[in-house]
Protein backbone atom coordinates (compact mmCIF):
# COMPACT_ATOMS: atom_id res chain seq x y z
CA UNK A 1 0.00 0.00 0.00
CA UNK A 2 2.11 3.23 -1.14
CA UNK A 3 0.65 6.57 -1.18
CA UNK A 4 0.34 8.86 -4.04
CA UNK A 5 2.43 11.98 -3.60
CA UNK A 6 0.44 13.99 -5.83
CA UNK A 7 -2.37 15.36 -3.58
CA UNK A 8 0.83 17.01 -1.25
CA UNK A 9 2.64 18.40 -4.25
CA UNK A 10 -0.68 19.74 -5.28
CA UNK A 11 -0.97 21.73 -1.98
CA UNK A 12 2.06 22.70 -1.56
CA UNK A 13 1.67 24.17 -4.82
CA UNK A 14 -1.57 25.81 -4.00
CA UNK A 15 0.40 27.16 -0.62
CA UNK A 16 2.87 28.43 -3.13
CA UNK A 17 0.30 30.48 -4.95
CA UNK A 18 -1.31 31.86 -1.93
CA UNK A 19 1.54 32.91 -0.14
CA UNK A 20 2.54 34.49 -3.27
CA UNK A 21 -0.66 36.26 -4.34
CA UNK A 22 -0.47 40.01 -4.81
CA UNK A 23 1.22 42.07 -2.05
CA UNK A 24 -0.24 45.63 -3.27
CA UNK A 25 -3.74 46.40 -2.37
CA UNK A 26 -6.19 46.95 -5.01
CA UNK A 27 -8.86 49.53 -5.24
CA UNK A 28 -11.41 46.85 -3.65
CA UNK A 29 -9.62 45.93 -0.88
CA UNK A 30 -8.87 49.48 0.04
CA UNK A 31 -12.63 50.25 -0.65
CA UNK A 32 -13.62 47.97 1.92
CA UNK A 33 -11.20 48.74 4.28
CA UNK A 34 -12.30 51.82 4.02
CA UNK A 35 -16.05 50.36 4.67
CA UNK A 36 -15.17 48.43 7.41
CA UNK A 37 -13.50 51.84 9.33
CA UNK A 38 -16.59 53.84 8.66
CA UNK A 39 -18.18 50.65 10.33
CA UNK A 40 -16.68 50.48 13.53
CA UNK A 41 -16.38 54.10 13.91
CA UNK A 42 -19.82 54.37 13.99
CA UNK A 43 -20.49 51.57 16.12
CA UNK A 44 -18.79 53.64 18.46
CA UNK A 45 -20.22 56.25 17.88
CA UNK A 46 -23.93 54.52 19.10
CA UNK A 47 -21.84 52.87 21.63
CA UNK A 48 -20.73 56.25 23.33
CA UNK A 49 -23.77 58.23 23.02
CA UNK A 50 -25.63 55.11 24.88
CA UNK A 51 -28.33 54.46 22.47
CA UNK A 52 -30.17 51.22 22.86
CA UNK A 53 -31.90 49.79 20.33
CA UNK A 54 -35.23 47.87 20.70
CA UNK A 55 -33.86 44.37 21.18
CA UNK A 56 -31.51 45.42 23.54
CA UNK A 57 -34.00 47.28 25.95
CA UNK A 58 -35.87 44.52 25.78
CA UNK A 59 -33.26 41.85 26.77
CA UNK A 60 -32.41 44.56 30.16
CA UNK A 61 -36.26 44.08 30.76
CA UNK A 62 -35.74 40.50 30.55
CA UNK A 63 -32.63 40.41 32.30
CA UNK A 64 -34.44 42.57 35.46
CA UNK A 65 -37.56 39.89 35.23
CA UNK A 66 -35.84 37.16 35.69
CA UNK A 67 -33.26 38.75 38.63
CA UNK A 68 -36.81 39.84 40.25
CA UNK A 69 -37.81 36.57 40.17
CA UNK A 70 -34.53 34.82 41.21
CA UNK A 71 -35.01 37.24 44.46
CA UNK A 72 -38.66 36.19 44.62
CA UNK A 73 -38.09 32.66 44.85
CA UNK A 74 -35.28 33.07 47.27
CA UNK A 75 -37.12 34.99 49.65
CA UNK A 76 -39.95 32.75 49.89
Amino acid sequence: MRMSNKPLIILSALACLALAGCSEKGPAEEAGEKVDQAVEQAKDAVEDAGQQGPAEEAGEKIDETVEDMKKDDAAE
